[in-house]
């Protein structure tokens, strides 16, 4: 299955789990869970939602332990929420001021999340392997995040 095909199974499968639930804590472990599960070479899958203006905290994941907060700005998933952009990361270990919650991970995604404009949240995926993600990955979980977007 190309990665076009994975994704957009990916992104219905997340539909169903969390249709028609409306708390956003439920669904993100789910998402986290689902996308454990599916993704190959991957060491963490999870989300930070904002805490308050300056500042992420831990949510619904899966992984092993991770850091429970983590500036707005600092970071691949602070910088993911300062822009509201997503961040590639080929080799976390070249990006000024990674954080290393894991120091087995080498790449990382970020994919924040926007609730009326404003940053809700990121999603945060890790590899173990140096540039596991690639635009493809980009735009798939992009999109599986503009989905979810509308429950949040």
């Amino acid at each position: 299955m190309n990665k076009q095909a994975f994704y957009q199974t990916l992104a219905e499968q997340a539909k169903s789990l969390t249709e028609g639930e409306p708390n956003v804590i439920a669904n993100m472990a789910n998402l986290s869970a689902l996308l454990f599960m599916s993704l190959e070479d991957i060491n963490w899958a999870g989300f930070y939602l904002v805490d308050n203006p300056e500042q992420l905290i831990l949510g619904p994941f899966q992984g092993n332990p991770a850091c429970i907060r983590i500036p707005v700005g600092k970071g691949v998933c602070g910088t993911a929420a300062l822009l509201k952009e997503t961040q590639l990361v080929s080799d976390v270990h070249a990006f000024e001021g990674h954080i290393a919650c894991d120091t087995a991970s080498n790449s990382e995604i970020v994919v924040p999340i926007i609730k009326n404009g404003k940053i809700f949240a990121v999603l945060d995926i890790d590899s173990p392997s140096l540039s596991r993600f690639d635009e493809q990955d980009k735009v798939g979980l992009e999109t599986l995040i503009r989905q979810f977007e509308t429950q949040v």
